[in-house]
């Protein structure tokens, strides 16, 4: 299985889109003191996801996400979710 992924940060009040094969791990490594986008903040927590059968789709549906470039669409896609 893998997974599509969207992160959200409290303290940075932004999202963070990825992709992995294990979301636990990820996040232990998002939420880890480390130098890249998500690190110093240790507050990320899913607020949606999606599974799929292979990487490439995955990664496919991170990508189309990314390029959205739209904190309203995002917030859309989670909301569509909870309901």
């Amino acid at each position: 299985m893998f997974y599509l992924y969207i992160l959200y940060s409290k303290a940075r009040d932004r999202y963070y889109v990825g992709s992995t094969g294990d979301l636990v791990d990820r996040l232990k490594t998002h939420n880890s003191n480390h130098s890249g986008f998500t690190g110093h903040t240790g507050d990320w927590v899913v607020v949606y996801k999606e599974v799929f059968d292979a990487k490439e789709k995955a990664y496919a549906k991170e990508r189309a996400i990314k390029k959205w470039k739209s904190r309203k669409m995002i917030e859309k896609l989670i909301s569509s979710a909870c309901s």
